[in-house]
């Protein structure tokens, strides 16, 4: 069997795993050595000065020993089995990377004997790239739950990133579609995870020339819709690996059909991508607006599928609306729809200067088809006075956004025109 074939077969089975981003990572290339790692991106995604980068995304095995019902790579799967040697699959990351293919690897595998010996087999990858081939580049480990922690340690010392699957948000749903797997086994890892970074940051401290242990952190990803749990029990759970373990990202991957089992949607059933989204956008509200799990589900169990999370809780809460956009706090810009992160830091340095009004809110980078209707200026209104529940849900929801945004893509072309066909006095 060709490399290339192995590719074939072990690249499209890693498709599966969301769980890959580079950001936080530093390592910074060496004289002699291939590549860097220096604010990396990976797999076609951003990095965080948004570059878009790639990224060889493959196991190194698909061979595995466990029987999830929702993995494609399960031993009943009747699919064809591969496996990569450490040093066929160091020798294609090697090879990609001085073809301009890639800049950095992420490396996750099935089950292959033992978690142990798994572990062992991806070490052994690492350990050829950074030493006989001077690889610098990033490098994205998937942590096999079960595995010993001087292996966790060994690998993290040399990996950027590391991450441990939690796979469901449940464990009675774990202990359903995955007998083989407990909590118990899936938790140890990222805890062990989390005490040699922190033990790493005081060695660090003490001794400048220490290691870096994982220097982009931890993260993890579950599957949505393979189970019966709610938006609620997942955006709790999501929180809780934040704060107890400090979690770069929790992934959210939309439950595709790959077997048949009683408990699982039949193989008719679409994977439900809206429903992923909402809940991604329900993370970010938790990782940088200040939202709690409670306040965005406290409606119910599932999320609002015709409105964004942050739209749908402001049209819950006319009490704290309109806000003053040349008076409000931080905070309460925050939890304006269509004004984020950046933008809110804008208006409270723009206005220091002079009196905003809604022009200017769009020129700062609100987005005022939101914004509008839940700001004034001064006492002065540019959407509704009255805080309408129906009337914002049928202007705010998905379909109206996109709508506005087709109407104003289809007016643009008739109002650019070049200087040369405006009237004179209004050309400059």
């Amino acid at each position: 069997m060709s490399l290339y074939d192995k590719l074939t077969v072990l690249g499209e089975a890693a498709r599966y795993d969301a769980s890959c981003s580079s950001s936080g990572s530093g390592r910074q290339g060496k004289k002699g050595g291939l590549g860097n790692a220096h604010m990396a991106g990976i797999c076609h995604t951003w990095a965080e000065d948004g570059r878009c980068v790639s990224l060889l995304k493959v196991l190194l095995s698909n061979d595995c020993i466990f029987d999830c019902a929702y993995c494609a790579n399960r031993r009943s799967a009747e699919t064809r089995r591969e496996s990569f040697t450490p040093e066929e699959l160091a020798l294609i990351t090697a090879e990609f990377y001085r073809r301009n293919y890639i800049e950095g690897l992420f490396l996750s595998s099935a089950v292959v004997c033992s978690p142990d010996h798994t572990m062992e087999l991806m070490l052994s990858v690492l350990r050829l790239l950074r030493g006989e081939y001077g690889f610098c580049g990033y490098i994205h480990v998937k942590v096999i739950p079960g595995a010993s922690g001087e292996l966790i340690n060994a690998v993290g010392l040399l990996a950027d990133r590391v991450s441990v699957n939690i796979e469901l948000p449940s464990e009675s749903g774990l202990k359903l579609l995955a007998p083989q797997k407990t909590r118990e086994r899936i938790i140890a890892p990222m805890d062990r995870i989390k005490l040699l970074k922190d033990q790493n940051r005081e060695e660090r401290l003490a001794f400048r020339s220490a290691p870096l242990f994982a220097p982009a952190g931890q993260s993890t990803q579950m599957i949505v819709g393979a189970t019966g749990d709610s938006d609620r029990r997942i955006l709790t759970l999501s929180s809780a690996l934040y704060g107890r373990y400090s979690m770069k990202r929790v992934y959210f991957s939309a439950y595709v059909p790959v077997g048949i089992h009683p408990a699982l949607p039949g193989p008719e059933v679409k994977a439900p991508l809206k429903r992923e989204h909402r809940l991604y956008q329900a993370d970010w509200l938790m990782r940088f607006y200040g939202f709690t799990a409670t306040e965005i589900t406290e409606e119910g169990e599932s999320l609002d599928l015709e409105l964004d999370p942050k739209c749908a809780w402001a049209v819950r809460h006319p009490e704290l609306f309109p806000v003053d956009v040349n008076s409000a706090p931080y905070e309460a810009l925050l939890r304006v729809p269509g004004i984020g992160v950046k933008s809110a830091r804008r208006i409270i340095s723009a206005r220091r200067s002079r009196k905003l009004d809604i022009d200017d809110l769009r020129r700062l980078g609100a987005v005022t088809r939101r914004a509008a209707f839940f700001t004034c200026f001064g006492g002065k209104f540019y959407g509704f006075k009255r805080h309408d529940p129906a009337m914002l849900r049928s202007r705010l929801s998905d379909d109206a956004m996109e709508a506005a945004q087709m109407t104003l893509d289809q007016y643009m072309p008739q109002i650019i025109m070049p200087v040369g066909a405006l009237p004179e006095g209004v050309r400059g």
